[in-house]
């Protein structure tokens, strides 16, 4: 390629352009073209790895991201079965809700609330890509082998530390020592009181759907039953094992019925007893749960059950009428009679103990 050059009125050859500089001009206006463009697009492809779980509403797999240089980032991918609805459009209909709510879970980039990165489509089937939380659900956490694990590790004066500050065996579960659980608790709160501020409710809190990092922190996952206020869902999938009890009477989710299918966990991780297990029709978990606030002296270990300002959170988180609960998720963590105030009870007691490092030295040892 030979440029020509104006001098006076002469036009004069320079020298023809290299292959190499050919390459690197091309290369520079590409950048420019991208740069000055109003909307750009390219292909992206993931490799599927593993099967992370499934439910009503879809799948979700470990994958890697494909990218240049021969690199990879580890995400998850939900993909949304169709077969659960009565046509087509109901399904369009309500995947575009959920890519509402998606992309409003994207915006306040608050750390305990699962990161969601983009919606897209393939053959008209929705995915979401999303974070892949390095952990174990809390649902995992409370089984009973679990702290076996940790007993062939660690000597007796570690096993006995284990016990006292962060879980123990109980009942049909384990059972966590009340500072850790309601440290669990407070990031959930934390969690709750993001989503809440956008107008999102979750609408499906269970220990299944409470991530424990290996930092020792915790992440609210699972959207697929959240929605907007103003932006009602086509049909319910919350579980009725944990939902509040005007949510099983049939209203319509709030934050202040996540305050009490919290609660349910909080009370779960307390007693180390399954929630609600004799319970399996509508009108019986109703009943259980409109019980539950003056079971808990029995129900819960006696050390626990002592301790009157545990018990106060736990009964304004619970409480069958939602007028009585925490007005909103900030109150239940630093309003008086909050979580807060609980583990600041621990401190001035001298009773706290790093509970993130705890757990992060528990996940170690689980592997």
């Amino acid at each position: 390629m030979e440029v020509l050059q104006d001098v006076g009125s002469e036009m004069t050859p320079t020298r023809p352009f290299s292959a190499v500089e050919s390459a690197a001009q091309e290369l520079q206006n590409c950048f420019e073209t991208l740069t000055r463009s109003r909307q750009v697009s390219w292909q992206m492809s993931y490799r599927l790895l593993k099967s992370l779980g499934a439910g009503g509403q879809g799948v979700v797999y470990l994958a890697d991201r494909i990218n240049p240089h021969d690199l990879s980032f580890r995400l998850a991918l939900k993909f949304y079965r169709p077969d659960v609805y009565p046509d087509v459009e109901s399904y369009r209909k309500d995947m575009a809700r959920i890519a509402r709510v998606a992309m409003k879970l994207a915006r306040p980039q608050q750390d305990r609330l699962l990161d969601v990165f983009n919606v897209v489509e393939s053959g008209g089937v929705q995915v979401v890509p999303m974070e892949w939380v390095d952990g174990i659900d809390l649902a995992h956490l409370l089984r009973p082998h679990m702290l076996e694990l940790v007993r062939e590790q660690v000597d007796d004066d570690r096993w006995a530390h284990v016990n006292d500050v962060v879980v123990t065996h109980a009942k049909s579960q384990l059972r966590l020592q009340p500072g850790v659980a309601s440290a669990i608790l407070r990031d959930c709160l934390v969690g709750l009181a993001s989503l809440h501020r956008e107008g999102i409710v979750h609408a499906d809190i269970k220990p299944g759907n409470v991530m424990i990092k290996r930092t020792g922190t915790c992440k609210l996952i699972d959207f697929g039953s959240a929605f907007h206020v103003d932006d009602l869902p086509l049909r319910p999938t919350w579980t009725p094992r944990y939902a509040a009890v005007e949510v099983l009477q049939g209203a319509v989710p709030t934050p202040v019925s996540d305050l009490a299918s919290l609660g349910y966990v909080f009370v779960e991780m307390l007693s180390g007893e399954y929630s609600f297990a004799e319970a399996h029709a509508p009108e019986e978990l109703i009943a259980a749960k409109r019980q539950l606030p003056d079971a808990l002296t029995t129900l819960l270990p006696a050390d626990v059950a002592k301790n009157r300002r545990l018990l106060r959170l736990v009964r304004r988180l619970i409480d069958p009428e939602p007028a009585r609960r925490f007005p909103s998720a900030e109150a239940a963590e630093l309003g008086t009679d909050g979580a807060a105030a609980f583990q600041k009870q621990l401190v001035m007691g001298d009773l706290s103990s790093e509970y993130a490092n705890e757990i992060r030295l528990l996940l170690e040892k689980i592997g």
